[in-house]
């Protein structure tokens, strides 16, 4: 048995941690010389490139091959675009364009920002299949609702990732796509045999392990069949089992935040939830975005003592901690591959784009973009049109306290261009909308994840596959804004 410090340093190095503000305060920065794996930077760390570039750096002076880990997917979930929104567009717009060659462009592209931004963990690609069209936490994060499509582009993301030094970490294991519920909230069940995952949630992780992807993230979602009446992230069965003996994944497991309710409810709290997860194949823990010392502590002392009292093996927990150390050294010096056009985002972009009906009648119009809400996952990003209008005049509008006539009177003549995200899924929108096309000419523009919903009346429907600042500006110049 390892002493009491030896263990300790092994906990710590199991674990990602965070903390507030621009600069690393100091005991972020002495836990990585006690042998912290890493930190995770969410928004509120970020303000500028050459601030990011700085921080990073000055986590390297306490551990040069510590783990700097960003959720920047793209899309309509970025950590380095937060104030803008991403300069890329998302997985659904690469899935439904389906052109592999170019989704590695742009997650090289991603990399690269990573990588001169000292970033060398990437959680990201979302690899699940998003076959639940109200899926409240996925959406325009996957590629699209066919799993050969999201597996061909799930291998194609990672090997553009990785092209630039920085692990991909796919996710979330076994598959989020078929959920009607936010794991950060609760614990999600999807109750399908097994035989129906494979066929429909677990094809993109296999393409990703053959595609050498570093990392693989666990889901908080309880799957009877195969996880019984725990979240995955605490199943043996669905860690060990299924990923490392039946998939073959040799690589980091890696959990999704322990903070989520999904976890921290299903075990009575984080640190309790951290052993369970360690003891079920998780490699590196991710603890979450609200941490400071005293929980990081918590938690290491919490794995120790699950050591010392035979609830967790010392061996697990070794090789939890060489996993993570190997591919820390693996990542240790990211690197920008080459120059990437300023412009493949909104090239991309621009493919992605779907008309349908006529855009003739909609030209200077009056925008209306209908407020809408964020997950967890996503933060409050600014999304829309209005960075790219050039003048055109919007408003923005609640759909349940907005009125179709003062609209129309507003407008004064003008047709209007409703500008809303999953527009399908709020009542309110979809009477608000339905009423203006009844009496104005309208053209909507939905940008969250599609439905077969559309108003009638309308004279043009346009879908842009995310929200991103480059599928806002693809979108202005489909309508010639």
């Amino acid at each position: 048995m390892a002493n009491d410090h030896g263990l300790r340093r092994l906990a710590l190095g199991t674990l990602l941690a965070a903390f507030p503000g621009e600069r690393a305060p100091g005991w972020a920065l002495d836990l990585l010389g006690e042998g912290l794996a890493g930190h995770t930077l969410f928004g509120y760390n970020i303000v500028s490139p050459a601030q990011v570039a700085a921080l990073t750096a000055e986590l390297r002076t306490a551990r040069p091959d510590v783990l700097i880990a960003i959720d920047e997917e793209g899309g309509d979930v970025t950590r380095l675009g937060h104030r803008t929104g991403s300069p890329y567009p998302g997985n659904a717009a690469l899935g439904v364009v389906d052109d592999p060659e170019l989704t590695a462009r742009v997650y090289a592209a991603i990399g690269s920002d990573l990588a001169d931004s000292g970033i060398n963990l990437d959680l990201a690609p979302t690899v699940d299949v998003n076959t639940a069209d109200d899926n409240p936490i996925i959406g325009t994060r996957s590629f699209g609702a066919s799993p050969r499509l999201v597996a061909r582009h799930a291998a194609a993301a990672v090997t553009g990732l990785q092209s630039a030094g920085v692990a991909a970490c796919a996710k979330h294991f076994p598959g989020h796509g078929a959920t009607l519920a936010d794991s950060h909230l609760e614990l999600p069940t999807v109750d399908a045999p097994l035989e129906l995952l494979r066929e429909r949630d677990l094809p993109p992780f296999a393409a990703v392990v053959g595609a050498g992807v570093q990392s693989i993230m666990s889901a908080h979602i309880r799957v009877p069949s195969l996880t019984g009446d725990d979240p995955a992230t605490f199943s043996p069965a669905a860690l060990t089992g299924l990923l490392r003996g039946e998939y073959g994944f040799e690589g980091v497991v890696v959990t999704d935040a322990l903070e989520m309710k999904g976890a921290a409810l299903a075990a009575g709290g984080i640190a309790p939830a951290a052993v369970r997860a360690l003891a079920a194949g998780a490699d590196l823990l991710c603890i979450g975005a609200q941490v400071d010392l005293d929980l990081v502590t918590a938690v290491a002392d919490e794995i120790t003592d699950a050591v010392r009292e035979g609830h967790l093996s010392l061996g697990r927990l070794e090789d939890a901690v060489s996993r993570t150390a190997k591919m820390a050294t693996w990542s240790a010096t990211p690197r920008a591959e080459g120059d990437h056009d300023a412009s493949l985002g909104v090239d991309a972009a621009r493919r992605a784009v779907r008309v349908e009906g006529s855009l003739v009648d909609l030209d200077r119009p009056l925008v209306v973009q209908i407020v809408a809400g964020h997950s967890i996952a996503e933060g409050r990003v600014p999304w829309g049109l209005g960075p790219h209008l050039n003048g055109t005049e919007q408003v923005e509008v609640v759909a349940a306290a907005a009125s179709a006539s003062s609209l129309v009177a507003k407008a004064d003549g003008r047709p209007i261009l409703v500008v809303g995200r999953h527009l399908h899924r709020s009542p309110a929108s979809r009477s608000l909308i339905e009423a203006l096309a009844a009496a104005h000419p309208v053209g909507v523009v939905e940008m969250g994840w599609p439905s077969s919903w559309r108003p009638a009346g309308s004279r043009a429907f346009v879908t842009t596959h995310g929200a991103s600042l480059a599928n806002g500006r693809a979108a202005t110049e489909a309508l010639g804004l």
